[in-house]
């Protein structure tokens, strides 16, 4: 039997995560009382169960119960269950915005303001992340895209990243996007927006890519960024980093950083060392 333990920060896309396994034929059990986890792993396991892949919630809402959890999974793991722990996180102002929009009251701060709640839930969870087999980070990570990850690595049994890399393009003139970690100035390569019919493409259109990428430069860095990365992502990975924003910049952020940005992603795809999404900032039809 497969049996994977989901929890993670309020708002991280925990619920959506339990409703992806379920259309993928887990049983799913949300908000257990820590207390019947053991007796819920014990009636799973049985011989004479059907149920063959199981996914079980938990998470703050069990109140200080929850610091007893990574006991309770050690002695588990002593007995011989096999289990594997997903926690589903984001960037705290994205976990703010999320709140917000939904007008919900956080259950770690029920009469404070949203951002104690989450600074609580982070210390109450902070050994159960230290235990998690998969970090998925849905900061810039889109529906499908987080879909795609769990299938790949609790449908298709391929294991998963515990990297998340968003390639990001921008334009300068709007400013250098926040939660970039790493970011790249493209604009030492001619500029399609000074040709007439390359000027209300994006980088998304193949004239524009081909123009961009027929510049030996074009080519050069995009080899030597692509080695940087190889480099840096399982050193990333050693250290515990589960989300990397690089940033590729150009003047508008529609032509040659979107260009850039595209190559990036297909390299990281094709190197599959981490998860990788890609988001054109300031193109409003991105792909």
């Amino acid at each position: 039997m497969r049996f994977v333990v989901v929890t993670g920060m309020s708002g991280g896309g925990k619920t959506t995560a339990m409703k992806m396994l379920e259309d993928a034929g887990y049983y799913c059990v949300d908000n257990l009382p820590i207390s019947l986890l053991t007796k819920f792993v014990e009636l799973m396991v049985n011989p004479t169960s059907e149920i063959t892949k199981v996914a079980l919630g938990i998470d703050v809402r069990a109140g200080q119960d929850i610091l007893n959890a990574t006991d309770i999974f050690a002695e588990l793991k002593k007995q011989g269950y096999q289990y594997e722990i997903l926690f589903m996180d984001a960037a705290d102002h994205v976990l703010l915005k999320r709140y917000k929009e939904t007008r919900r009251v956080h259950p770690m701060a029920p009469a404070e303001r949203v951002e104690v709640g989450i600074s609580k839930e982070r210390e109450m969870l902070a050994d159960i992340y230290k235990q998690a087999d998969y970090v998925i980070d849905t900061t810039s990570l889109l529906t499908r895209e987080l879909k795609e990850e769990l299938d790949h690595i609790f449908v298709q049994n391929e294991g998963g990243h515990k990297l998340i890399v968003t390639v990001l393009s921008f334009g300068f003139k709007n400013g250098i996007p926040a939660d970039a970690d790493l970011v790249f100035d493209v604009r030492f390569l001619p500029n399609p927006f000074y040709i007439d019919e390359l000027k209300h493409q994006t980088g998304n259109d193949k004239p524009v890519q081909d123009y961009v990428m027929s510049f030996e430069e074009a080519g050069c860095f995009l080899d030597k960024l692509t080695e940087m990365l190889e480099f840096l992502i399982p050193n990333y990975i050693k250290e515990g980093k589960y989300r990397l924003v690089l940033g590729i910049g150009c003047t508008g952020g529609k032509h040659r950083s979107v260009t850039l940005a595209n190559e990036i992603y297909n390299k990281l795809k094709e190197l599959d060392i981490c998860g990788v999404t890609l988001q054109h900032r300031d193109v409003i039809t991105g792909k």
